[in-house]
């Protein structure tokens, strides 16, 4: 069995500017890097290696019995590490969203976000939250019937399970990835995410989001080897607006790998790595 094991890399950026959080070591072989304290691996904007290693289909999408478009398979897509950056490598893969329409709050938030002082809760190994895991450099499957459409991600071997449901379900526990519900607008399926906890962040960047976030995910197969996904950001705590980042997918004939972020991290259990607390008010609010 193939095994992915990370050694997280705690050598900090001295800079204020934006940089490219990635980790010492992967089973895919890229270079030993380090940066934030954060986890994360690849280079911006670039897709994985499991989506140039064979002849994509060009045909229609195919569809289920039921006639809604089958998003089955396991796709590829770019890293994003700041959502508002476009990849330098290939647009059309990936278009951010340009300066972000920061409140004064979000603005604050991101001054002052600094791994080498606070920590950061991916180096930590705990969940990276939804929109995060969309930004991983790693494939996502999706599985999906006509009552739930799935992903699993790669990354650290998580998985997010949507109901197709008009409403969403009351809870007063929010979590990492909040909760979703999948609905068709036409060929176009849409998933509505909210009730986070809070105590994510929107990408490597650390891009802030709060309690309110409402995420809005668009999937739409626009033939047999490529899917136009589009994500919309709504929080009114740090942003003024909402705003969107737009990518395209690439379906892979590969399968998933077993992914360990604990395994011989030795960053994180010989404290080289930042301790991470949950956010408190006003973070959460």
């Amino acid at each position: 069995m193939r095994m992915r094991t990370i050694v997280v890399a705690a050598l900090l950026a001295a800079s204020s500017a934006v940089a490219w959080p990635l980790a010492a070591q992967e089973s895919r072989g890229k270079d030993a890097s380090s940066t934030l304290g954060t986890l994360g691996t690849g280079v911006p904007g670039a897709i994985g290696q499991g989506a140039a290693q064979w002849t994509r289909p060009t045909g229609p999408a195919p569809r289920l019995p039921s006639g809604k478009p089958d998003l089955n398979g396991v796709w590829e897509h770019a890293y994003v590490p700041d959502m508002s950056q476009t990849s330098t490598s290939d647009p059309s893969m990936q278009k951010g969203a340009g300066p972000l329409p920061y409140s004064p709050d979000g603005r604050r938030n991101i001054d002052r976000y600094d791994p080498a002082v606070d920590g950061d809760y991916t180096g930590m190994c705990m969940p990276f939250g939804l929109m995060r895991s969309m930004n991983a450099p790693y494939p996502i499957q999706i599985m999906q019937t006509d009552r739930y459409v799935a992903f699993l991600f790669e990354q650290n071997t998580w998985f997010h399970v949507v109901p197709f449901r008009d409403t969403h379900v009351a809870d007063d526990n929010p979590t990492w990835f909040g909760d979703s519900i999948a609905r068709w607008e036409g060929d176009t399926l849409v998933i509505d995410t909210v009730d986070f906890n809070g105590y994510t962040r929107l990408d490597t960047r650390g891009n802030p989001h709060s309690t309110r976030l409402h995420l809005v995910q668009r999937f739409r197969r626009t033939n047999a080897g490529q899917l136009a996904y589009s994500v919309t950001i709504d929080d009114p705590v740090y942003y003024t607006k909402p705003w969107t980042n737009e990518r395209t997918w690439l379906l892979s004939n590969g399968d998933l790998i077993e992914y360990s972020c604990e395994e011989n991290n030795k960053d994180l259990w010989e404290g080289r790595v930042k301790k991470w607390t949950p956010p408190q008010p006003p973070d959460l609010r």
